[in-house]
């Protein structure tokens, strides 16, 4: 991925003499987002991009199909950005700004510096919470300091947008005047969203007078984080119960949801030595509680999960949600040489539909119950292509896939490049000799590995890796997610 240089400054088209001095990646609890630093020479401020997937407005797409991108353009708070302070929301809003943009994969964060206190500079907002603490809003402690209301300026952010690109945005803000001088500007705002954010004592009063005083608008209340994104929706916050709860699913499952209707993940649970199974066979169990019910998640965001005939075989699987509300997805056996036991409970239990793929060189069995479809497909060398089974399901509508096992089969779908993510739980646990995990062609030189962003999760003593497969493609091919 080609960067700018860090030590040629670069003048931003349009930009009033705003230069572009440095781009980098930053890995944050949300995520890795691309940023790129800013001078205002005039000015004597700095700000700061961070951006993560593809924003820039897409040619050709006059009939917006791409939606454009959340932005948050956030005001520089060190105390409540750095410190934490709950006299504001702007820790909250940052951090829920981050949230919803990891959520979505996609979406650009504009830090502007020099806008402490709404443009009054860090000593005068002390100064100003002084007055405060005496009873004074915080409207009036600004007026009673012979200081305006709001001095900040949003035109370095709307040339920021347009230097990376961005034409149209979705608004992350609860301020009307800050949409309104972005458009002023030249930023197409075609929505603006106010994010849910913790209400806090310390902060009810200076809420209350920016929406009474300065029309900021009430964050609506957050429902439930997992019954949105079970229904196919990303919240943009956590409510004001479980917060800390809610804020873990969006992160974590978020992405999966916003990735649209074309997804395929991959999952394998394993010990510290990469095996799946002890050499028996047996697998109950490899990993814990905690992901057990986070594969049953998974099986709740997607419409069909896959498993090869071994997988059958060894553990006579359900494949069902059960540990978390949800509806099961189809349920894919992947057996081109019809081994799957008659009396196994997928080919038993009519509960949810199942789909036998079997070798369109074989006789197709018969005596199912009516809840099976025998599904034949072209089979090389006893296996089916994974591209061949993608292609067969997204006919009947089964877009959003998860390949749940065993190893072989999660396997091949790695190797043909076919999973745009895949979660790998390790527990700690040495098996030493058994059933391998994840095991395909490899390279000679470390140099020309497969390389992912990867996100890290603690469930309970095991530990799940997320590898975005789909990005690492991208960058892969030389594309910069930032621009393209």
């Amino acid at each position: 991925m080609a960067l700018p240089s860090t030590s040629q400054p670069s003048a931003v088209p349009g930009g009033a003499g705003l230069r572009l001095v440095a781009t980098t990646v930053l890995p944050t609890a949300e995520g890795l987002f691309q940023a790129y630093a800013y001078q205002d020479p005039d000015a004597g401020t700095e700000h700061l991009a961070l951006v993560m997937g593809h924003v820039a407005a897409q040619e050709g797409d006059t009939d917006g199909v791409m939606r454009p991108p959340l932005a948050r353009v956030h005001s520089e708070c060190l105390t409540g950005d750095a410190l934490g302070s709950h006299r504001c929301d702007c820790g909250d809003q940052l951090r829920a700004a981050r949230v919803a943009v990891a959520a979505e994969g996609r979406g650009v964060l504009v830090y502007l510096r020099g806008h402490e206190g709404r443009g009054i500079g860090l000593a005068a907002k002390m100064r100003a919470y002084a007055l405060q603490d005496r009873g004074y809003d915080t409207v009036d402690a600004n007026l009673a300091l012979g200081l305006d209301v709001d001095l900040r300026s949003y035109r370095p952010a709307a040339d920021i947008l347009s230097a990376l690109g961005v034409r149209s945005i979705r608004l992350l803000s609860a301020n009307p005047v800050k949409e309104e001088q972005l458009r002023r500007h030249g930023v197409d705002v075609v929505e603006r969203l106010v994010l849910p954010v913790p209400l806090r004592a310390a902060n009810v009063r200076y809420l209350q007078t920016k929406r009474a005083r300065m029309g900021h608008e009430t964050p609506p209340s957050a429902p439930g984080a997992w019954s949105e994104l079970t229904a196919g929706r990303v919240p943009f916050g956590a409510g004001q119960g479980a917060a800390a709860a809610d804020d873990a699913l969006v992160e974590r499952y978020g992405p999966l949801v916003a990735a649209g209707q074309n997804l395929v993940i991959g999952q394998l649970g394993q010990s510290l030595d990469g095996f799946i199974a002890a050499r028996t066979g047996d697998a109950v169990f490899v990993t814990g509680e905690r992901d057990r019910e986070h594969l049953h998640c998974l099986r709740a965001l997607v419409d069909a999960v896959v498993v090869g005939v071994g997988t059958v075989v060894a553990d006579d699987c359900r494949l069902t949600v059960r540990a978390v509300p949800g509806r099961s997805p189809v349920r894919v056996i992947l057996d081109p040489r019809v081994r799957a036991p008659r009396g196994s409970t997928l080919l038993t239990d009519g509960s949810v539909p199942t789909l036998w793929c079997v070798a369109d060189d074989v006789a197709a069995p018969d005596g199912v119950g009516q809840h099976v479809e025998i599904l034949s497909l072209p089979a090389v060398e006893g296996r089916f292509a994974p591209n061949v089974v993608l292609s067969a399901l997204a006919e009947r509508g089964l877009r959003r896939v998860l390949v749940e096992g065993g190893g072989v089969t999660v396997s091949a779908f790695v190797a043909a490049d076919a999973l745009d993510r895949l979660f790998i739980t390790t527990a700690p646990l040495l098996i030493g000799d058994g059933v391998p995990g994840l095991r395909f062609a490899g390279t000679d030189l470390l140099r020309d590995a497969l390389r992912a962003p990867a996100r890290r999760f603690d469930l309970g003593e095991d530990v799940c890796m997320e590898l975005d497969l789909r990005n690492a493609r991208a960058r892969w091919d030389g594309e910069d997610p930032a621009t393209t």
